[in-house]
């Protein structure tokens, strides 16, 4: 994701980052994760397959002394999933910004991945998925409560699980 994304992302999540479990799909190096945690996020679990990416995650945590809120899963994120993680209590802060390739080539795994995790979220939950216009949020469970962004070419989703 992209600074300038990240940060609009931010500002519309605003205060809802307070006292979440963020949970970082494709996390990458956990930029989306850490920044939650700078914001208010309570603890954050990354789930990111490679392992020399999956190390300078690790690097990345220690370097904001972040250690003991955190936790890195070394997993496909599908099969994480699928393995029906416990992530606690919530309420949870969920990112999805994988490679805009998945949402075509593996468009039934992400609805899949992405509604199984809004149905098993606590009440107060906060779902950001990005995408490219190849993505139709349309598709999603409750596809008039998201609140969709352009800032191409990424789009931007957001979705809060009510009471």
């Amino acid at each position: 994701m992209k600074d300038r994304v990240r940060e609009a992302l931010f500002n519309l999540l605003g205060p809802g980052v307070r006292g979440t479990h963020a949970v970082d799909l494709f996390a990458g190096t956990g930029a989306l994760g850490l920044e939650a945690l700078s914001r208010g996020a309570v603890q954050a679990t990354f789930i990111e397959q490679h392992f020399p990416t999956a190390a300078i995650l690790q690097q990345n945590i220690a370097m904001v002394e972040a250690e003991q809120c955190c936790r890195v899963v070394t997993a496909n994120t599908f099969s994480w999933f699928r393995s029906r993680p416990e992530l606690g209590p919530g309420p949870w802060l969920v990112f999805s910004s994988p490679p805009y390739e998945f949402y075509v080539s593996r468009a039934e795994e992400m609805l899949a991945l992405i509604a199984g995790l809004m149905s098993a979220s606590p009440p107060g939950s906060l779902f950001a998925v990005e995408a490219d216009e190849r993505f139709n949020f349309a598709l999603l469970p409750e596809p008039d409560q998201w609140d969709v962004r352009q800032y191409l070419p990424a789009v931007v989703g957001i979705w809060e699980k009510r009471e």
